[in-house]
């Protein structure tokens, strides 16, 4: 029986039509290609070898770079920081090649060169559609030659008269604790990054900004952490007569409260019943925002901040240069205790009078907590002495409070040590212009002085230390690293000869040190 193929329809039979592909040669090197694509007569491979998809853009480029504060020029004018190596320095290198935009970056990074070059590789992997349904990737190295170049701010630096803002810091006291401080706090938290100079006055430091808004930061940060008081002036230094553009220097006066940590304080009747009905008579025992003043015979305290104290302003009665050394007969506990401070009745005898005659004077004091029998202590001897201010002449004077004068004020326990121990600490300092005139061999003397002091205070009190960034010393840091993993309450890094000696002095933990320390620009 024979069958119609014809009747026969296409699905039942099972077959099915191959569908063949154009292939043609490629011209360059005779491979087969298909024939329909868009990449023409060249293969692959062809492709990759005869098309540059990163043509037009630049192999070789310039880097300018501050060589006083290693800042990069960002073109136009701006001046960023960057580390070697860093994504913002990556960025910077990747904006400064022409041609870049037209393509797609896959991947870029830097290749190591030689450190004293000055040259930076650059190693960029770029895509971009070569021919429709064509896409390349390629991968090519860029040179930038490192160029010094100073910045606007550091050229300013260098240029006398060139500053349009300045903050004038003073205060009238005859020694350096306070701004030792102050200065500690600026370091800090690097409150003077913007400053073009910095200068040494008489009884205070003027800061020099390019911008007035920095001026203006900076005096903000000294008034959230010292009572201060400031006053702006302004000086006008050219003037466009057709815009009426005028140029103007600012100058922030910026004046702190001449009363220091451990000054002894006659306040004004009034103000004292305001605060409280505090005894007149205090003892400043912490200098923040405000004045924290404290009555020893009571332990009662008292906050004054800025703005009462400008209303009404006073001057100490004596500062830390008329402290004298006791020592300690006697000792009661009163039984009272407001915090660290604790009431005592205690005996003492001035340390000059030992074997001479037998002169002792019995006050109360809020050191009962750290004070003991034959503990040396600095105080304040008012029997005798004359102090010319009117404060305390109408206390004197007054039925209420004469009778409660003591005669000795004690201050703080004394730590008889040397002259100039060896510590396991530093302090930063800032890099500053001294005064023309070079300073007298007295007044060279009375700084090293009043640092020596700031630095005992930093050992003595826990609270003014926490306030602070102290450094290992380097023989310190080396001791610390040679002892890592073995258990110790404290370290303290002293000569073979020194031993035995400074029995008592309060010593600071390693573990209360920071290890970045730059020997430059340090003292201490």
């Amino acid at each position: 029986m024979s069958m119609d193929w014809d009747s026969v329809p296409m699905q039942q039979v099972g077959f099915q039509p191959q569908q063949t592909t154009a292939t043609i040669l490629c011209c360059n090197c005779g491979a087969p290609i298909d024939g329909t694509s868009s990449a023409g007569a060249l293969c692959e491979d062809c492709v990759k070898l005869t098309v540059d998809i990163s043509q037009g853009i630049q192999r070789e480029a310039t880097l300018h770079c501050c060589r006083d504060c290693e800042r990069w020029l960002q073109p136009p004018t701006q001046w960023i920081s960057a580390t070697l190596e860093s994504r913002e320095l990556l960025a910077l290198c990747l904006r400064k090649l022409r041609g870049l935009h037209k393509v797609r970056i896959i991947d870029a990074g830097f290749l190591w060169t030689e450190p004293h070059s000055r040259r930076i590789k650059v190693k960029i992997t770029i895509q971009q559609e070569a021919f429709q349904g064509t896409i390349l990737q390629q991968t090519f190295e860029v040179e930038y030659v490192v160029a010094s170049q100073q910045c606007p701010e550091c050229a300013k630096s260098y240029t006398a008269n060139t500053w349009r803002a300045s903050v004038q810091v003073r205060q009238k006291v005859p020694h350096k604790r306070t701004f030792l401080y102050l200065e500690q706090l600026i370091l800090k938290h690097n409150a003077h990054k913007d400053t073009i100079n910095i200068k040494e006055a008489k009884d205070g430091l003027d800061f020099f900004f390019s911008q007035r808004n920095h001026a203006e930061k900076l005096v903000d940060f000294l008034s959230s952490v010292a009572p201060v008081r400031v006053k702006k002036s302004q000086e006008l230094i050219s003037m466009d007569v057709h815009t009426s553009t005028k140029s103007y220097k600012i100058t922030f006066s910026v004046y702190l409260i001449p009363i220091c940590k451990d000054d002894l304080v006659s306040l004004p009747i009034p103000l004292a019943k305001q605060l409280g009905n505090i005894h007149p008579l205090t003892l400043c025992y912490r200098v923040g925002t405000s004045i924290s003043l404290l009555d020893p015979a009571t332990l009662q305290t008292a906050d004054i901040p800025s703005p009462i104290y400008w209303r009404t302003p006073f001057k100490n009665l004596a500062d830390v240069q008329e402290l004298v050394e006791f020592i300690v007969m006697d000792i009661e506990p009163a039984g009272r205790s407001v915090g660290n401070f604790h009431l005592a009745e205690v005996t003492v005898a001035r340390a000059s009078d030992l074997g001479v005659n037998d002169n002792t004077y019995f006050t109360r004091t809020h050191l009962g907590g750290v004070i003991h029998v034959g503990d040396s202590v600095m105080g304040y001897l008012l029997t005798g002495s004359n102090f010319n201010d009117p404060n305390f002449e109408a206390l004197e004077e007054s039925s209420t409070y004469s009778s409660t004068i003591p005669d000795v004020v004690l201050v703080k326990k004394h730590y008889p040590r040397k002259k100039k121990p060896k510590r396991n600490w530093r302090l930063k300092r800032i890099n500053r212009d001294e005064e023309e005139a070079a300073p007298r061999k007295q007044d060279r003397d009375r700084l090293e002085e009043d640092f020596e002091m700031f630095l005992r205070d930093v050992e003595e009190d826990t609270e003014l230390r926490s306030t602070l960034a102290l450094y290992k010393a380097k023989k310190a840091k080396a001791e610390a690293d040679r002892m890592e993993g073995v258990e110790k309450d404290a370290m303290s890094v002293v000569d073979e000869d020194d031993e035995g000696e400074d029995e008592g002095v309060p010593k600071i933990n390693m573990d209360e040190l920071l290890d970045d320390f730059e020997e430059l620009n340090v003292e201490g």
